[in-house]
């Protein structure tokens, strides 16, 4: 074979591989890497009989672009099991009549993009969620609804932190679309054991992502397991970024609350008002619901706990990896003076003024602006939603839950430190001296550093401590005057994102089987337990149970561990509490 033929093999292997690569990243459908590897094998073949590589490049790179765009990701709806699942009975709520699909088994009924409230559109875009419409005939509750409107994740980056952070090539492989978007989404799912029950107890759980981002259905958080040991599990979308948590007077004088700012929050409200009404529907009991939520869904769960809006519409309150109780939290909540005025970043990126105006602006375009992250992202007091900060309320006994399951996991910062930049020995000082001004002294003389590593390590233990663990702190030891409280620290580390932020999820919700590669049989364990730990709480508002280890409920300093074994630690940055006690 001669040189220029052996480049040219050389060069199409090169190609095929990248283009593949490309594809494969990007969520392309299967039938477009099977094209491109056709498409290569063919113009192999044709060089080889006709010795034409020009051509054969040529047809190769049209061919291979014909491809790529015949089979781009299209947006669809997620199933809430599998694709023609068998259907459910009726069950009738409120708005009408309704069916869902069992899980593989049929041990599980699952009622997927039941709408809680009308669609947050038009003239009803930052208004409080209204009633839903009754329905038109039956309902067939078998797909997701939208997620809520948010900026888009390039597909190539969300593809790479499945693969490369979470090692996760199962959703990958299995999720070759882009799950539908829309403003209107105010949706809820349920998931239920198969059969008639009655008087189960419920979980309401509320999605993080920074109040920009997420969507109801993640894997991690499905209410299988949940509902196949009796607990009727409930998850939903709310309005993100700008178009939930906007603050403008102009609008709150539209409002009869007089409200503004909380739009996504009052979703969350309404969507726990509409289960308190129909749950015995599918065999819940009004009065055993348990709210949880993990990181700015655990700040939600947070408001709730304080707000008025929602006294005896729940029980029990678990929390994971974020708190607004703090006096000075530092993200998911600011004070509506601040609100109002961050408010006009929005006004101003758009070059609008009036609230008639910002309601034409595509919903699209308000989720794409710049100004709206890390600034309309965060809940206020409203005076409506909220009557005052939680730190204020929590210190005057004001709260809602009657027992509380907090904690948080020892890299809860770690993922969010990789975008700042990297502190060595030399920059040490005054880099926590310009993050914690009032508290720097105490904690430079508490963690001392000689080495970079050490300089690494300690201004990451302090971030998780300042960020996600004194809130929690400073919670539970205001709300223990008055409740039990049961705090955790999760440390396991596994195969996958182990102790990092949302990392205990899949054990806590007993979802380690949707990627069982990643895990082995002390995770498996501990997951066990912590379910267990959960479901218990759930039932009756304390964690422990036959055959578990004692999980005694919060003094000061001690919490249980989740890790490579459970039982009660001194919780590592106690010290750091006690220093941000001072002012942070």
């Amino acid at each position: 074979m001669k040189i220029r033929g052996i480049i040219f093999y050389i060069f199409l292997v090169i190609f095929t591989i990248l283009c593949e690569t490309y594809l494969f990243l990007n969520r392309n459908a299967w039938l477009g890497l099977g094209l491109i590897l056709v498409t290569s094998i063919v113009c192999g073949i044709y060089r080889h009989k006709t010795k034409r590589g020009g051509r054969a490049f040529l047809g190769l790179v049209i061919l291979s672009v014909l491809a790529t765009f015949m089979s781009l990701p299209k947006e669809k709806l997620v199933p809430a099991t599998y694709e023609g699942a068998k259907e459910t009975s009726q069950i009738k709520v409120a708005e009408g009549k309704l069916t869902g699909v069992y899980n593989r088994d049929e041990s599980v009924e699952v009622y997927a993009g039941i709408p809680y409230a009308k669609a947050p559109v038009g003239d009803l875009r930052w208004k409080e969620p209204q009633d839903p419409d009754k329905y038109e005939g039956l309902l067939k509750a078998d797909h997701f609804k939208p997620m809520a409107m948010q900026k888009r994740q390039n597909n190539l980056i969300s593809t790479a932190s499945d693969v490369l952070f979470y090692h996760n090539v199962t959703r990958t492989i299995k999720n070759r679309y882009l799950p539908k978007m829309s403003e209107d989404c105010l949706y809820l799912n349920v998931w239920k054991p198969a059969g008639d029950k009655k008087n189960l107890p419920v979980v309401f759980y509320i999605h993080g992502g920074s109040l920009t981002t997420g969507q109801s259905w993640w894997q991690d958080y499905n209410g299988e397991s949940y509902a196949k040991k009796d607990v009727i599990f409930v998850t939903f979308s709310y309005r993100l970024g700008a178009l939930g948590f906007y603050a403008d007077e102009n609008l709150a004088r539209e409002s009869a609350n007089n409200t503004t700012g909380m739009y996504g929050f009052l979703d969350q409200v309404k969507a726990l008002e509409w289960v308190n009404k129909n749950i015995n529907s599918f065999g819940g009991d009004p009065n055993k619901i348990t709210i949880a939520g993990e990181s700015a869904g655990s700040s939600s769960v947070n408001a709730m706990c304080v707000s008025p809006l929602t006294k005896g519409l729940f029980r029990y309150a678990i929390s994971e990896s974020s708190s607004i109780t703090g006096e000075k939290p530092p993200h998911s909540y600011k004070d509506f003076a601040d609100a109002i005025k961050q408010g006009k970043t929005l006004r101003d990126e758009l070059g609008v003024s009036s609230p008639v105006d910002l309601r034409k602006v595509p919903a699209e375009k308000i989720a794409n602006t710049s100004t709206q992250y890390g600034t309309l992202n965060a809940m206020t007091n409203d005076g409506y939603a909220l009557k005052k900060s939680p730190y204020e309320s929590y210190l005057a006994g004001e709260h809602n839950e009657k027992a509380l399951l907090t904690g948080y996991n020892k890299k809860d910062g770690d993922l969010f430190m990789l975008v700042d930049k990297k502190t060595n020995k030399d920059t040490y000082k005054e880099s926590i001296k310009a993050i914690y001004p009032r508290a720097y002294r105490e904690i430079i003389k508490a963690y001392p550093v000689n080495t970079d590593e050490e300089a690494e390590n300690n201004q990451r233990k302090i971030y998780n401590a300042a960020t996600f663990g004194y809130g929690h702190d400073v919670w539970s030891r205001l709300a223990v005057k008055e409740e039990p409280v049961y705090r955790y620290y999760f440390t396991k580390e596994n195969k996958s994102i182990g102790s990092n932020h949302t990392g205990e999820l899949p054990y806590a919700y007993g979802n380690l089987w949707t990627a069982p590669y990643l895990y082995d049989g002390t995770d498996r364990s501990l997951s066990n337990t912590m379910v267990s730990y959960w479901l218990n709480f759930v039932k009756t508002g304390d964690p422990n149970g036959s055959g578990l280890p004692k999980w005694e409920p919060y003094t000061s300093g001690k919490v249980v561990e989740f890790g490579n074994k459970v039982g009660m630690i001194e919780d590592p940055n106690e010290g750091l509490y006690r220093i941000f006690d001072t002012g942070l």
